[in-house]
């Protein structure tokens, strides 16, 4: 049987609409296979050739300054496509990433197919109104009621947003992480503690401290006061 591998996928982009030609800025995605996180990671900033809405930056913080240097997406496809290749893609609001990376795919000179012919698509977001109907299920929304911590979340960015995402749906589906209580790799154990996962330790060294002859012999002595006390001589009658 083949391994389950699935990517979480997230992207930040200059706004809301392709239609007004706003574009990505920074993929990210985040490898597990049979439900443990991986470590091949999948991080990529990208320049524009336009400006963020203000209403964007306020969002992702990304400037055109920091991504002045920064690949165009004709430059990077050929190796994201490779890399999502097969796998299952696991986006919230899929329909948002997915028509931008499309955009982005038709306006190469190519001719790239559409993102849904190199892999299947799955939406998380499809998924958690079906588990909590009638309720938020915004990522936020998500990480308060599974107990997830996002604190650390004071920008949106496409490479956490993926992280935490995997956490949400390991929750959402049923089953935390493995402990890694047997053998692990060490992207394995790297990927359970970054996500809050901590292996108990195989010999944590406890120390055993044993009785003296003294404490031995008066020990004895106590119980055998018991007996006497109680009128029992046998200490299977305890």
């Amino acid at each position: 049987m083949a391994n389950l591998r699935q990517i979480f996928l997230d992207t930040e982009t200059t706004g809301l609409e392709t239609r007004d030609g706003h574009r990505i800025i920074e993929i990210g995605c985040v490898e597990m296979i049979d439900r443990k996180l991986t470590g091949n990671n999948y991080h990529q900033y990208i320049q524009p050739d336009r400006e963020s809405d203000e209403a964007a930056l306020a969002v992702h913080g990304i400037t055109s300054e920091f991504l002045a240097d920064k690949p165009r997406f004709e430059e990077i496809a050929p190796a994201f496509l490779d890399y999502v290749a097969d796998a299952e893609l696991i986006i919230h609001n899929a329909p948002f990433d997915v028509g931008f990376i499309n955009y982005e795919l038709s306006l190469l000179p190519k001719g790239y197919e559409k993102l849904e012919d190199y892999c299947e698509i799955s939406d998380s977001l499809v998924l958690a109104r079906q588990m909590h109907p009638g309720q938020r299920n915004s990522l936020d929304a998500l990480c308060k009621r599974y107990d997830i911590k996002n604190d650390h979340r004071q920008l949106h960015g496409a490479l956490l947003d993926s992280e935490i995402l995997a956490d949400v749906y390991l929750a959402m589906t049923g089953g935390q992480k493995s402990l890694l209580l047997g053998d692990e790799t060490e992207n394995e154990a790297q990927a359970g503690h970054q996500s809050g996962y901590q292996r108990l330790a195989r010999n944590p060294g406890f120390a055993v401290i044993k009785a003296s002859k003294d404490e031995e012999a008066l020990h004895q002595a106590y119980m055998t006061k018991i007996r006497e006390d109680s009128g029992k001589t046998g200490l299977k009658d305890f």
